[in-house]
C-alpha cells in the first residue's frame, strides 16, 4: 500500500552510549510507524506492582524531539489510566502477537474502575524498571515522561476532527523518552540479529 509515496516508514532506535551496571547496551528497534499503533494496537501501562493500570491505545507515534528518541501517546482525561499517567514519571508502551488482539479489544473497551483487568485479561504482569509491562509482549518501550499537554479542540484546524470531541472528554498528549527496549527473543537465530533484538556489548 502506498501512502504519501512511501511503501513503509521505518522508525529505528539506536542508543549505543547507554550503560547498565558497566555493560554497554545497544538498542535496535525497527517498525512501520504508520501502522504499528493503528493496526497492531498497544497497551499503555503506568504505575507500580502495588497499583497500576493498563489500557489499549491505537493512537500514538514514535520519533525524535529535543535530541531524544520518544514515544507519544494520547489519553482521554476520563480514562482511569489518565490518573496513573499524571501521577507517575514512567510508563510503558507494549506490542503483542496477533493472538492477543481480542484481549487488547477488551482492555480498550472496559475500564479498570469496573473490572479487574489484571486477572480478567489473562496477561501476566511483570515489573520493568519500576513500572509495569506484561510477559506476553513482543516489544516493550520503557518511557520516561518528558511532557504533557491538553489537546485543545479550539486549536483543531480540520473541523472534521472535532467530531471526536463532540460527546467525549479531551485527550492529553504525553511524550516519553524511550530509555530502554525489551524485546522477547523469538529463537536463537533471531537473538543474534541486532535488527531484531536487544543485545549487549562488553565495555
Amino acid at each position: 500500500m502506498l501512502l504519501y509515496g512511501f511503501k513503509s516508514v521505518i522508525f529505528c532506535v539506536i542508543l549505543d552510549e547507554k550503560y547498565i551496571k558497566g555493560v554497554k547496551v545497544i538498542m535496535n528497534f525497527e517498525t512501520d510507524i504508520l501502522s504499528i499503533f493503528d493496526k497492531k494496537w498497544a497497551l499503555l501501562t503506568a504505575g507500580d506492582k502495588d497499583s497500576f493500570n493498563t489500557m489499549t491505545v491505537s493512537w500514538g507515534g514514535m520519533g525524535t524531539i529535543w535530541g531524544k528518541p520518544v514515544a507519544t501517546v494520547y489519553v482521554r482525561t476520563s480514562r482511569y489510566t489518565h490518573e496513573f499517567m499524571d501521577r507517575e514519571g514512567y510508563f510503558t508502551v507494549s506490542f503483542y502477537p496477533e493472538e492477543y488482539k481480542k484481549t487488547l479489544g477488551v482492555l480498550g473497551s472496559k475500564s479498570g474502575r469496573d473490572m479487574d483487568k489484571m486477572n480478567d485479561s489473562g496477561l501476566t504482569a511483570k515489573e520493568a524498571a519500576g513500572t509495569m509491562t506484561f510477559e506476553e509482549a513482543e516489544v516493550t518501550l520503557m518511557c520516561r515522561k518528558l511532557f504533557m499537554q491538553r489537546l485543545d479542540p479550539s486549536n483543531i484546524i480540520d473541523k472534521d476532527v472535532c467530531k471526536f470531541y463532540e460527546n467525549d472528554a479531551p485527550h492529553d498528549m504525553y511524550i516519553g523518552e524511550i530509555i530502554d527496549i525489551i524485546k522477547k527473543p523469538v529463537n536463537k537465530a533471531n537473538f543474534d540479529d541486532p535488527h531484531n533484538e536487544l543485545f549487549v556489548e562488553e565495555p
